[in-house]
């Protein structure tokens, strides 16, 4: 382990020096080499899976589908073998050594000394359009873990209110005006509730104007969503880290979902719980010091935030000119160009959100993501970047190419079907053996935190014992070719349209659970009921066997309609819940936190 300890003070709030902390500096000539070892993995792993695709393709001679196929591969296989070799790198760390965090975050180790908490925070909770009492009972929830640190006295709130619904800015303004009154006079003073006439550029507007007004009083600030929540056990830990390492501009917790009776959600988050943990540790190995920044759940410093990381408004016109819709990860971009660090502390450690309830409104996020990322390609010339910074902003670009590329794939496959069939000797062997392979790569981050569970002493307990676990394990894998394929039409769908101006709006998201009809469900999704039966049909008449061998990548086109309302359907979030399949640990465990919230949502109703 190449990494070298720099003793630094610790002093108490009269500035006195307490002790002395050994703090763990990660060597830099380490992390390039990791970063030189990561890109050859990927660039061998990519040109071995094209050139194989290659030759199975240009058997028999190129013809147009061949080279369109060929080139939609190039576009959407990168992201695949990114995910394979995160997965790998991270389930070898998680279990291949003593101290996985020492291994990538060595600077974690700050957060678990008892120093004193000196800085003061700014906890910030950004609002457009939402429930008030819901979001608010979040901040209060937040507010009370931190109190009962003993450390409260050092944070403050701001409710930072987008919201043009006037009802909806009324309750808002009546609610924190309560929730003053409850805490008492002196308390009072540290809960702030202030409302924008404009939402003029966005969340990230909204956090800047911030900075602006009142950032010089703070050291950090912690970004909220309306649906975030964390504890305050988590929060003084990230304090303390960012106390002790003065270089680390943002310290971005990992998210995870929280329990929740919506079945769309429920299983999608189950999912994404063990896909993100090994990926996580991955990733986080190799980019170091140029993390990943969500925009909120995150530790930020003020100071160089509000000199550096304002986001610069882009040439043209909306969809990709104008404000930039996915702030966050420029925002960590400039950050590091400054010179600051941006870290991840990749543990599932107090810091949760919750995941839209429906297949609609998980497009509707997806969309507005798309917009954001492909407004990148006018900030890739940023002068003063680090080159890790371009990369990331040109990968966050190539996400979301990679959609068409793979719709492209499967509306082209009867084409391709039909010219192999006409070839004698096709290599059918060869091909079905990369099309499984592949498969099981873009499975890997998912399987790989299956394995992680599943290694891990006591891991399937917190999940509700093997049976539970296993079926989550299978339920998801099954939802994840479905809700994948449905998703990439309607993105697909959307990119053409930008093309001719179309445009999100920023509004309030639907949070709570709800059901879904099959007229409404139909309504929304008959694009890709009528792409899988185009694609199916045509499949079935050159080759049945082709077609069963398509299922999990064209299944989920034809059950569109069905898929989308089942997920949504309360009966099934109430039956998923009863028999806790698709649980989470803190639904079988849930820390002080989640039970308040458990608590307020039933009063509430």
């Amino acid at each position: 382990m190449s990494q070298t300890l720099e003793p630094i003070a610790i002093l108490d709030s009269q500035g006195a020096t307490v002790r002395m902390l050994q703090r763990e500096r990660q060597s830099m000539a380490q992390v390039a080499r990791r970063r030189i070892a990561t890109a050859c993995a990927l660039g061998v792993t990519y040109v071995a899976l094209l050139s194989a695709v290659g030759y199975v393709l240009s058997y028999g001679g190129w013809s147009a589908t061949d080279v369109a196929l060929l080139t939609a591969f190039a576009i959407a296989a990168p992201w695949t073998v990114l995910g394979f070799w995160n997965a790998l790198v991270g389930l070898s760390i998680l279990h291949g050594t003593r101290d996985p965090m020492r291994v990538v975050a060595p600077f974690a180790a700050a957060g678990d000394a008892a120093t004193p908490i000196t800085a003061r925070t700014a906890v910030l909770m950004t609002l457009r359009n939402e429930d008030p009492r819901r979001a608010l009972s979040r901040l209060s929830i937040v507010k009370d873990s931190l109190d009962r640190t003993g450390h409260g006295q050092q944070f403050s709130y701001f409710v930072l209110s987008d919201t043009n619904d006037p009802d909806v800015a009324a309750a808002e303004e009546a609610l924190v005006a309560e929730w003053q009154s409850e805490v008492g006079t002196g308390e009072a003073a540290r809960i702030t509730y202030r409302r924008r006439d404009e939402n003029t550029g966005y969340k990230a507007g909204n956090v800047m104007d911030f900075c602006e007004r009142w950032g010089r009083g703070y050291d950090f600030m912690l970004p909220l969503d309306a649906d975030s929540l964390m504890s305050g056990e988590t929060i003084v830990r990230l304090v303390r880290i960012m106390q002790a390492h003065r270089r680390i501009g943002i310290l971005q917790s990992l998210v995870v979902g929280l329990p929740t009776k919506s079945a769309f959600a429920r299983i999608f988050q189950f999912g994404m719980r063990h896909g993100m943990r090994a990926y996580t540790i991955g990733q986080a190995w190799w980019t170091a010091d140029c993390g990943p920044f969500w925009g909120h759940n995150a530790l930020v410093r003020v100071r160089p935030f509000a000199k550096h990381c304002r986001v610069p408004m882009l040439r043209g016109t909306p969809p990709l000119g104008g404000h930039v819709l996915s702030h966050d990860q420029v925002e960590a971009t400039l950050m590091r160009r400054a010179g600051y660090e941006v870290r991840v502390l990749p543990e599932e450690c107090g810091s949760w959100e919750e995941n839209p309830p429906t297949i609609l409104d998980f497009m509707q996020r997806d969309t507005r993501w798309c917009q954001g990322n492909l407004q990148y390609l006018q900030l890739l010339g940023m002068k003063g970047l680090k080159p890790l910074s371009r990369f990331q902003l040109a990968w966050a670009v190539l996400m979301f190419l990679a959609i068409p590329a793979w719709t492209l794939m499967i509306a082209l496959s009867p084409f391709a079907a039909q010219e192999a069939l006409a070839i004698p000797g096709f290599p059918v062997e060869l091909a079905a053996m990369l099309y499984i392979g592949f498969l099981g790569m873009y499975l890997s981050p998912k399987l790989a935190g299956f394995l992680d569970v599943m290694l891990s002493q006591g891991g399937v307990a917190r999940y509700g014992g093997s049976l539970r676990f296993a079926i989550g394990a299978m339920t998801e894998l099954v939802f994840s070719f479905l809700q994948g394929a449905v998703s990439t039409i309607r993105t697909t769908i959307f990119m053409i349209g930008l093309l001719f101006g179309r445009t999100v709006r920023w509004s309030g998201q639907t949070r709570d659970a709800y059901g879904l009809s099959l007229s409404r469900a139909a309504a929304a999704l008959w694009q890709q009921a009528l792409f899988g039966c185009l694609v199916c049909g045509a499949l079935y008449y050159v080759s049945p066997t082709t077609l069963i061998w398509s299922l999990p990548l064209t299944a989920g086109y034809l059950l569109a309609v069905p898929f989308a309302s089942i997920t949504a359907s309360p009966s099934l979030g109430r039956l998923l819940s009863a028999f806790r399949i698709c649980g989470t640990p803190e639904e079988f465990d849930p820390p002080p936190e989640v039970r308040a919230l458990q608590s307020a949502a039933a009063g509430t109703r």
